[in-house]
C-alpha cells in the first residue's frame, strides 16, 4: 500500500487535464495490486488466491505501462521513475514467490 500512497502523492502533480485519464488510471492500478492480494488471501482456496495473486499481476504491469508513458510524456523524471521501476520488480517476486508457495 506504501506504493499506491507515494503514486497518489506524485500523480497529484500531473496536469489537472489528465484527472481522469492518466492520474485516475496509475491510482486504480496501484490500488489494485494490495486489493486483489487481499482479496484472495481472504478465499477459501488456494486456487483463488492464485487467480487474485495472477490479477494483481496484471495490474502491475498495467502500472508499469503507465508509469514509463508517464515518463516518456515528460510527466515523470527519470529520476522519479528508477525507483518506482524497481519497487515495481521488487513486488512482482514477492507475489510470484507467494504464488508458488500456495497449495491448492
Amino acid at each position: 500500500m506504501e506504493l499506491a500512497k507515494e503514486l497518489y502523492t506524485l500523480t497529484s502533480k500531473f496536469p489537472p487535464s489528465e484527472n481522469f485519464g492518466l492520474t485516475n488510471q496509475i491510482r486504480r492500478a496501484a490500488v489494485s495490486i494490495p486489493s486483489n492480494i487481499a482479496e484472495g488471501q481472504g478465499r477459501s482456496s488456494g486456487k483463488e488466491f492464485r487467480q487474485f495473486l495472477s490479477v494483481g499481476l496484471g495490474s502491475l504491469a498495467e502500472l508499469e505501462t503507465q508509469l514509463i508513458l508517464s515518463k516518456e510524456i515528460s510527466y515523470l523524471t527519470p529520476e522519479e521513475l528508477h525507483p518506482l521501476l524497481t519497487t515495481l520488480d521488487r513486488i512482482r517476486k514477492m507475489i510470484k514467490g507467494q504464488s508458488k508457495g500456495i497449495k491448492t
